[in-house]
């Protein structure tokens, strides 16, 4: 095993359930863990080691760690593990600090992560089940986790690593199947891998329907809470499920997410280092989520759909004690003096934020269309682009020189649609909230959707949520048909140099719609952390080196800023900098590097949705 250390003395290592004595036991002795989470996918290789010895330095004991399976086998039969993705690299990492580790395999994980990390090369079945004992998703779920539980056996405490306890599945009671051959299925793979010896166990909302769908005979049941439930009715439900045995709150929220449009979500300090406080007091091991959330990079944002579809921000902060950037907050150091009434910490002082610059601001020249590149890859059946953009293209049937609707009558545009008529942006389209535009043009006018993929669902019955033009539009009385398909791999693009501008003054004068622009942040000696602003601009993508840093909103909020890592930059030789906006970019076509975040700007998203 490349990374594992300690190995020494495994035979008389041991974590197990005291159910005469309602607690863990660890090595022979009553045990209770103070955890927080944290997600290696958001965060990058170089500052894993920071942020789990800020853990470490709080006083936690433990880290409770979520494994994307869409992050890790993002193509069918193909497992990534290496780089920013390796797993056991960041296992070791918290073993050399001191951190058990909490593992939670999914293989669905929620997160408020791209489909709950299920990969979304699944929905190529069209009438899937997923997280059901149906064969076509069990089959590669079981495939997926014969290679990531071989992967972690070694690292179980008892084998001498420092994985105490695995979860099976993830709240299985709030999903609608409540299938328990799949929970049963799951628990049989799990052994088979694992062993008999490693806790498994299951964490579920706090209600009964919740725990009875999501709990299962062989895997200890835990309960999850936040601040705004009474601590004594919680876990008198846990109880319900489980007589005995410690009590265990798996997802204490120090925080919460936010989603485009809605006010940026907090959790006061006092409510949580009071209530940490008196779970602690009773005994129960906690884990705070989250500890760090970091970011979600790319395009790997979740979403939630209640009464409409909601994109999760490109920060993933969560108001929690080690913000964005990985820097203590006033919320961290209370809950260290919390900590410090029940177990010793660590002697020293806390490490330092990470340094911060202002580079200031860089002005960005257009490149092109979006639409331009679209003959990089056009596809004619079983299109296939599960990130980011594609564009349809037709024509228009006939003459439409007064506006005309252009109308999604089955809520058919996954997610936002951006339209153009002979290279003119019209306008844009969005799922469940502007289904119907104007157009006008003549007979055969080239007709351009280019639809973006703001997130898959993460979370409750429609999980299973397919991307792009689903059904037809209708311009009038006309169904459009004809339709070419174009998968957009910006991304490709911008690490193959092809979006930049050029350097002899020869740009493009700004328009609406789609366009690519682009610039050079001069090198300056230093790579230090940084903000990325939008002021001006609206909506789209950011790459700083190749590096998708993720969606910017600015007109919807709360987030204002993009994180920018130090790693992420050089500080040498000049930054290359993309944008993709999709509807208009400002005048002065400026981007703004600062040395702080603005993730909680209010706007007043008036839309009456």
């Amino acid at each position: 095993i490349k990374y594992l250390i300690i190995i020494h003395f495994a035979d008389s290592r041991s974590f197990s359930i005291d159910y005469k004595n309602n607690c863990f036991q660890k090595d022979g002795k009553p045990f209770q863990y103070i955890s927080g989470s944290i997600h290696y996918s958001r965060i990058p290789r170089e500052y894993w080691k920071d942020r789990l010895l800020k853990m470490y330095m709080t006083g936690l004991n433990a880290i409770q760690v979520y494994v994307p399976w869409n992050f890790h086998e993002t193509v069918q039969g193909v497992f990534n593990f290496a780089g920013d993705r390796d797993l056991e690299y960041f296992l070791n990492l918290a073993n050399q600090t001191g951190l058990l580790v909490i593992l939670r395999p999914g293989p669905y994980i929620c997160a408020e992560w791209e489909m709950g990390g299920l990969p979304a090369w699944l929905l190529q079945k069209p009438n899937i089940i997923l997280r059901s004992a149906d064969t076509e998703y069990l089959k590669p779920a079981s495939e997926w986790l014969a290679v990531l539980l071989t992967k972690m056996r070694p690292w179980l405490y008892q084998n001498g690593g420092n994985i105490i306890s695995v979860q099976v599945e993830n709240e299985y009671g709030s999903y609608f199947a409540c299938d328990y051959n799949y929970m049963r299925h799951l628990h049989t793979v799990f052994r088979l891998f694992l062993g008999e010896d490693v806790i498994l166990f299951t964490t579920d909302g706090n209600t009964d329907k919740e725990m009875i769908c999501g709990t299962l005979e062989g895997l200890y049941a835990t309960i999850d809470f936040g601040t705004d439930t009474n601590i004594t009715a919680a876990f008198i439900r846990q109880r319900r499920f489980e007589p005995k045995g410690p009590l265990v709150n798996s997802e204490f929220y120090t925080g919460w997410l936010d989603h485009w449009g809605d006010k940026h979500a907090s959790v006061e300090t006092v409510k949580v280092s009071k209530m940490l406080g008196e779970m602690l007091f009773m005994g129960a091991s906690v884990n705070m989520y989250m500890f760090e959330g970091g970011t979600n990079f790319g395009y790997w944002n979740g979403a939630d759909h209640d009464s409409r579809f909601r994109s999760v921000v490109t920060s993933y902060d969560y108001n929690a004690p080690l913000s964005e950037a990985g820097d203590p907050t006033d919320k961290l150091l209370a809950i260290r003096d919390v900590i410090k009434n029940f177990r010793d910490i660590p002697v020293g002082p806390m490490p330092p934020a990470t340094p911060k610059f202002a580079y200031g601001f860089v002005t960005l020249q257009k490149v092109c269309k979006t639409l331009l590149i679209s003959g990089l890859s056009l596809c004619y059946v079983n299109c296939v682009q599960y990130y980011g953009f594609m564009l349809y293209r037709t024509t228009l049937p006939r003459d439409v020189p007064e506006p005309t609707p252009l109308i999604s009558p089955l809520n058919g545009i996954h997610d936002c649609a951006y339209v153009s008529v002979n290279g003119v942006y019209q306008g844009l389209m969005e799922r469940d909230t502007a289904l119907v535009m104007n157009v006008t043009g003549q007979q055969g006018d080239q007709l351009d959707i280019l639809v973006e993929n703001m997130g898959r669902v993460n979370f409750g019955s429609y999980i299973n949520d397919k991307k792009g033009l689903l059904g037809n539009l209708i311009l009038g009385n006309d169904v459009l048909t004809d339709w070419s398909i174009y998968p957009l791999d910006i991304d490709t693009a911008v690490a193959n140099g092809w979006l930049q501008a050029d350097q002899s003054g020869s740009a493009m004068e700004a328009g609406d719609g789609p366009m690519i622009y682009s610039g050079t942040l001069k090198s300056t000696g230093l790579a230090w952390d940084t903000f990325v602003k939008l002021n001006g601009w609206n909506k789209g993508q950011v790459w700083v080196n190749e590096v998708n840093l993720g969606r910017y909103w600015t007109q919807r909020g709360p987030q204002q800023t993009l994180y920018v890592p130090g790693p992420f930059l050089s500080a040498t030789q000049p930054n290359n900098i993309t944008v993709l906006e999709l509807e208009r970019a400002p005048s002065h076509r400026r981007i703004l590097f600062m040395d702080r975040p603005q993730i909680n700007f209010n706007n007043i998203f008036t839309k009456n949705v």
